[in-house]
């Protein structure tokens, strides 16, 4: 592919006899990435949490994509149970997978907690991703090809830092702020696993990529969001789901993408475009940071790591 070339849906590669596991896929940019790895020839399974959603999600690629190889599994990364049982049975029905892409997550919600009492963006965008990983990677490692994709956000440079005197927001609560650390966590989980991967020489590699700022149900909570013809003025001015998707599909997907990159929107502050590497925050580059983030999200998961 020439420098001058836009990445499109046509440059995803044949994906048969691959197995996707697709987090958050009943809408937006999680539903666009499993509806085009499906028309691949993916098997993809669609992980959400309302199962009701999920099976509408189901219908609808099915509908798109009339030779769709589809599973639905139940999966709340915002409950450490949730994911444990999903986790089972993800490793029950598929000794092999080759690709993860951890993609659901919650943006700039009221101040909630999870289940297990982490603030609700931290503990559904990080702690749960990493957990599911943990427990779903040793049947990613002996695959050839097979890659952790981490759905991160333009955000992981907003007011962001890893609090970690605070981690849960007890003492304070900003929205804005507490998107941007789980975000930022995003990246520094995958710089931190692919490292490890490499030293370990396993064949799997992790990668992140973000769709600059799209039109999706992720905007929800956004101040406005709810007034008349927002979706329409937003729609004017942003990525699509499906053009948000491509990022994520890059990383997953394309053969020349190696462990560590990072892909974003080549348009204007990366905020919409086609995709292309792109270079996150020196905050998200720094391995002290990484490996104390990453020590502190096994002690709060309960989550050890194969490498």
């Amino acid at each position: 592919m020439s420098a001058n070339t836009k990445w499109t849906e046509a440059d995803v590669p044949d994906q048969s006899g691959r197995v996707a596991i697709v987090t958050g896929s009943n809408t937006g940019l999680g539903y666009e990435t499993a509806r085009v790895l499906a028309d691949r020839g993916a098997h993809v399974v669609v992980a959400v949490r309302n199962l009701d959603k999920g099976r509408e999600a189901v219908e609808r690629i099915k509908a798109a994509v009339p030779k769709a190889d589809l599973a639905l599994q139940q999966l709340d990364v915002g409950s450490l149970d949730s994911v444990r049982i999903a986790a089972d049975q993800l490793r029950a029905a598929y000794p092999r997978i080759d690709l993860l892409i951890n993609n659901a997550g919650v943006m700039y919600p009221p101040k909630q907690t999870t289940v297990d009492g982490f603030e609700l963006q931290f503990g559904t965008n990080h702690l749960g991703p990493f957990a599911l990983t943990g427990l779903l990677l040793d049947h990613l490692l002996p695959v050839d090809g097979s890659r952790v994709v981490a759905v991160a956000s333009v955000a992981h440079r907003i007011q962001a830092a890893i609090h970690f005197d605070d981690l849960q927001w007890e003492r304070s609560y900003n929205r804005v702020a507490a998107y941007g650390q789980s975000k930022l966590a995003n990246l520094l989980f995958t710089y931190e696993l692919q490292r490890r991967l490499a030293a370990a020489g396993e064949p799997t590699i992790a990668l992140a990529a973000h769709p600059g700022v799209s039109n999706t149900e992720l905007t929800r909570h956004v101040p406005g969001s709810g007034l008349p013809g927002f979706r329409q003025i937003a729609g004017l001015l942003v990525n699509s789901a499906a053009m948000g998707a491509l990022d994520t599909l890059r990383a997953a997907t394309d053969p020349g993408a190696s462990g560590g990159q990072y892909y974003g929107p080549d348009g204007f502050h990366e905020l919409r475009g086609y995709p292309k590497l792109v270079r996150s925050s020196s905050q998200s580059h720094d391995p002290q940071l990484q490996r104390k983030l990453w020590a502190v999200s096994e002690e709060l998961t309960g989550v050890s790591y194969p490498v």
